[in-house]
Formats: structure tokens, C-alpha cells, sequence
């Protein structure tokens, strides 16, 4: 009666993702990850995610999954759970079971219903002309930190 009805909701464009690696629901892993390529973690992860400088990876975690620390990557893609900040140089999607407890840095984002999001969402578009790498990024927190805390540098 007023038009042509669209049920279709869409959250994001699927995208063919490649993993290279994938660690497994009865893996559980402490220390740093740098990564060359895209990473699937449906086990536990104790330390940080990072990409290699110059590589544009995805690192998802699964439903399942677990990662106790931060996370830098192109693309971040969460189903499971993170304690710790996330740093997308791309895109952040937040699937209806993710559970996340630490800030969003983000270009873009998509947040389904149900997702859990304990922290800030940060819009990269705010800093115009600027793409900081992963550890630039990283720097920058821990002296906003400081900063904050009245520690000197």
C-alpha cells in the first residue's frame, strides 16, 4: 500500500577473507603476535595482535575466541571476546556476539544488535591527512596516558 517493502537488513558487504592462520578452540597462546597474514583466533590469546608494518590483514575472533590484549590490524572482525583496545586501520565489526572491554579505534564500523562494546568508540576520520601505523598509535596512547597521570616522558 506504500511502496515496495525492503525486509532485507544488511550489516556489512561479506567479504572473502583468506586465513592463513587459524588458532584453534583448544589452543591457548601467551605473548605477542606479528602477523603477515590474515588470522582467525577461535582459542585464547595473552598478549597483543599486530600486523606487520605494511601488510593489510584481518584478525578475527570467533565466537569462541579470546584475546587479553590489543589488537592491530587493517581489518578487525569480533564474534568472540576482547579485553583490550582494538586499532582498525580500516574497519571494526562488532558481530551480535561480540563481548568487547577496551576503546574502538576505527575508519569504519559496523555494530550488530547484540554486540557488547565496554569503552570509547574513536573515528579515525576526525584526524584529517593522517594514517599513523600501529606503533605510532600505540606511542601515542601510552603518552596520552602519561600525559594524564602527570608522568613525564
Amino acid at each position: 500500500m506504500f511502496g515496495k517493502k525492503n525486509n532485507e537488513h544488511k550489516f556489512s558487504e561479506p567479504l572473502i577473507e583468506s586465513f592463513g592462520t587459524i588458532i584453534g578452540s583448544a589452543t591457548e597462546f601467551h605473548g605477542s603476535l606479528i602477523v603477515s597474514e590474515s588470522v582467525r583466533v577461535d582459542g585464547k590469546i595473552f598478549g597483543n595482535i599486530e600486523e606487520r608494518a605494511g601488510q593489510r590483514i584481518t584478525i578475527a575472533i570467533g565466537k569462541g575466541g579470546e584475546v587479553h590484549g590489543d589488537i592491530f590490524a587493517f581489518r578487525i572482525l569480533v564474534a568472540g571476546m576482547v579485553n583490550g583496545n582494538t586499532y582498525a586501520h580500516e574497519r571494526v565489526e562488532l558481530h551480535t556476539t561480540a563481548n568487547v572491554h577496551g576503546d574502538v579505534t576505527y575508519d569504519t564500523i559496523g555494530i550488530e544488535p547484540g554486540a557488547t562494546l565496554n569503552g570509547q568508540m574513536i573515528s579515525k576520520r576526525a584526524e584529517p591527512n593522517s594514517s599513523p601505523d600501529s606503533a605510532t598509535q600505540l606511542q601515542d596512547t601510552i603518552n596520552k596516558i602519561k600525559q594524564d597521570a602527570g608522568i613525564s616522558s
